[in-house]
């Protein structure tokens, strides 16, 4: 983390590494971008990368590997079962969360799948400060529904509180009141609530809910996917975690769960993850359906490759100057959308910036998807791949018609150790020409709507021949090969 004071610029976050390997980026002109994007259905997970300039889809298994995780890679055990590659990450795994039992499985969603099997019942109810797209599928598809019991300020985009991602302790109560101990498996906190604006949950929060949990003999589960960020922002923002390192909060962290599941495409900036607990009666329940789902119980879907560079990240999030660069990149890149005056979700989180659709885009009707038709516009006009987050990432209501997003979102993810400051000064500079030119931003319809998860592979069309004058905007002000 950076505490360098500057002479005639702001205070600037200052990378705290060098780059040794590059990669070669590809910025097409913007006739080819609105082709490519047409040819997507204009869903940005269907774009090819190679018509990608910056890719801020996510931080999911796109982070750059540090030289220790490149060559860790090199000494894998690739051994089907008993490999010593897992023992290594299993003893990182073990240090970082101080829990005993470690299992494997190939990324976040299946460590979701396993849990639910195992622990949701039709009928269950599941309280959570904010819903993950994947965690609320797998807990419906075992027959039970998700509460949302954030405090009321998480939605309010615009705020200075520091911890968004809390939950309502009073929600949380009432809750437990209406449904009933025997019908919640567990309560789920996400640390660094993905869906509005990777906000953060303070140290003190997971302590009074764990003290609830355990009052009412409940499971405490916490999703660790994001928690490198949320680490750094219980250092510079929590006064009870001032004088901690960061290896000890996450450790403080880890005693107040019974449950944690990683995403190693996040947490450790490699690929894979896995469940730790502590009580054998669960873990023996869990893992008799890793070989059946994931693989075997000394890989669990991940290459050996893959854990060698997971264990050293381990290690390295808990190294400050690692995980403070997302946080403080991402704050440079609010600060310069706010210099524009550019609708953003305040303050900034992890994970990458977040752009409030329904503000900047308030002329689209909400049922014509705000967010996906502005992260549409955002790639045509300067080849960025966002994603977004709002309504289109939700599923219908019962009766067929839409279910509105609390939050309209776009999210610009800043993988960690990828871009550069120019880079972003670039994209700023192209969401301010958006910004300025936002009426000419139309609506989205579908033309291919899976039944389930449609955001990743629906395909849409604009309801007008927006995307066409807004190219010509572009070429008027740009000029006819940018």
């Amino acid at each position: 983390m950076s505490n360098i004071k500057f002479y005639k610029e702001s205070n600037l976050p200052l990378e705290m590494h060098k780059v040794r390997i590059v990669q070669k980026l590809n910025l097409l002109p913007i006739d080819q971008r609105l082709k490519a994007i047409s040819e997507a259905g204009n869903n940005t997970f269907l774009l090819r990368n190679s018509d990608v300039y910056l890719d801020m889809l996510t931080d999911s298994g796109t982070n750059a590997m540090s030289d220790r995780q490149l060559g860790a890679m090199m000494i894998a055990d690739d051994s089907y079962a008993g490999s010593a590659t897992f023992y290594r990450l299993e003893e990182k795994v073990q240090k970082f969360f101080g829990k005993k039992y470690f299992i494997p499985a190939h990324q976040g969603r299946a460590c979701e799948h396993i849990l639910a099997k195992t622990l949701v019942s039709p009928g269950d109810v599941v309280p959570m400060n904010y819903h993950f797209t994947t965690t609320k599928t797998h807990i419906s598809l075992c027959g039970g529904s998700v509460v949302e019991i954030f405090k009321d300020e998480a939605i309010e985009l615009v705020s200075n509180n520091p911890f968004k991602g809390d939950i309502d302790l009073n929600k949380l109560q009432q809750t437990i009141k209406e449904v009933g101990v025997e019908h919640i498996p567990f309560v789920r906190i996400e640390m660094g609530t993905n869906l509005i604006g990777g906000q953060p949950v303070s140290l003190q929060n997971v302590k009074d809910v764990s003290k609830i949990c355990k009052e009412h003999n409940i499971l405490l589960m916490i999703d660790a996917s994001l928690i490198t960020d949320n680490l750094y922002f219980n250092k510079v923002r929590e006064p009870l975690c001032q004088d901690m390192s960061i290896a000890e909060i996450a450790l403080e962290i880890s005693k107040c769960a019974d449950i944690i599941y990683f995403s190693a495409r996040k947490l450790g900036s490699a690929k894979g993850g896995g469940i730790v607990v502590d009580d054998v009666a669960l873990y023996d329940k869990m893992k008799v359906l890793v070989p059946i789902y994931e693989g075997f119980l000394t890989y669990g879907g991940m290459s050996t490759r893959e854990m060698e560079a997971t264990a050293i990240g381990l290690e390295e999030a808990t190294d400050m100057d690692m995980i403070s660069h997302g946080p403080e990149f991402i704050a440079e890149f609010a600060r310069l959308l706010t210099s524009y005056n550019i609708p953003i979700v305040t303050p900034p989180g992890g994970l990458g910036l977040h752009i409030n659709a329904r503000e900047f885009v308030g002329h689209i009707k909400e049922e014509e998807y705000q967010s996906a038709a502005l992260v549409a516009a955002i790639y045509i006009v300067s080849g960025a791949r966002g994603m977004e987050r709002g309504t289109l990432s939700e599923e219908r209501n019962p009766d067929g018609s839409e279910h509105i997003a609390s939050c309209e979102l776009v999210r610009l993810a800043l993988p960690r150790r990828v871009f550069t400051l120019s880079q972003i000064r670039y994209i700023a500079d192209r969401l301010a020409w958006l910004y300025d030119n936002r009426e000419l931003i139309g609506g989205l319809r579908f033309v291919e709507e899976p039944d389930v998860m449609r955001f990743f592979i629906g395909r849409l069309e604009p309801t007008s021949n927006w995307q066409e004058k807004l190219v010509a905007k572009f070429k008027e002000d740009f000029g006819e090969s940018l």
